[in-house]
């Protein structure tokens, strides 16, 4: 028991945990190795909203659209992504989770109409090879930034509608794997759109890939290795 004899309230830690998980969805690497930290973070307040089953129903939910399996997201996302996935990415799943609970604080909205001309024009806009810079000019600075703003990292972006009934877009960007000895890091002066996704469709239906996107997409027999 604490020396005064008093706890967080319910409210208290309720926010707590929304606050952390935003926290750890921006920056998924400062907290944990994959995604363990996002899965205690939703626990606990799926806990403190007396819906502990809601998890299940929402991983039956992604099971449906293709994007869980034994390995989890990020399985999936090492089928589509150079050098295996990156945490940013499982992030933005995570937190279409997240929106749909009302925990996600997103930087800002897009108005309904803007948010509406990006969906409407991003696949055909996405058939060129883009830059972050790129990103940013067309559609603004996102809803919410999944990764640091380094340019020296990969990072996803995520943009939002003040009408809460549309489907977040992600932008996923990468700037080479880790760095090793034997390779060359950072290998470009800023991140390269590899593809927009849609948080609406199923998994392997969801990915607008750029050329450069196409380029770099894993071979088949590399994931088995």
């Amino acid at each position: 028991m604490s020396s005064s004899g008093s706890f967080a309230g319910v409210d208290e830690i309720h926010a707590y945990l929304i606050d952390q998980l935003n926290s750890a969805l921006r920056r998924p690497g400062m907290f944990s190795q994959g995604d363990a930290a996002l899965r205690m973070l939703i626990d606990h307040l799926l806990f403190v909203e007396c819906q502990p089953e809601a998890w299940a129903e929402e991983q039956r939910a992604w099971a449906s659209r293709g994007a869980w399996t034994s390995t989890g997201v990020a399985g999936l996302f090492q089928e589509v992504m150079p050098g295996g996935y990156s945490q940013h990415c499982v992030a933005s799943v995570y937190a279409e989770f997240a929106h749909r609970r009302g925990w996600l604080r997103p930087d800002h909205l897009l108005p309904a109409d803007e948010h509406h001309a990006l969906r409407a024009g991003v696949r055909p806009w996405a058939q060129a090879d883009r830059s972050w810079a790129d990103v940013i000019s067309q559609f603004g600075p996102p809803s919410i930034l999944f990764g640091g703003t380094s340019p020296l990292y990969g990072k996803t972006l995520g943009y939002l509608s003040e009408d809460p009934h549309e489907p977040m877009v992600f932008f996923h960007l990468w700037n080479g794997s880790a760095p090793a000895p034997e390779s060359t890091w950072p290998e470009l002066e800023e991140p390269v759109l590899l593809a927009v996704r849609f948080a609406d469709a199923p998994f392997h239906e969801a990915f607008t890939f750029t050329p450069e996107g196409q380029r770099r997409r894993p071979e088949p027999d590399s994931l088995c290795r």
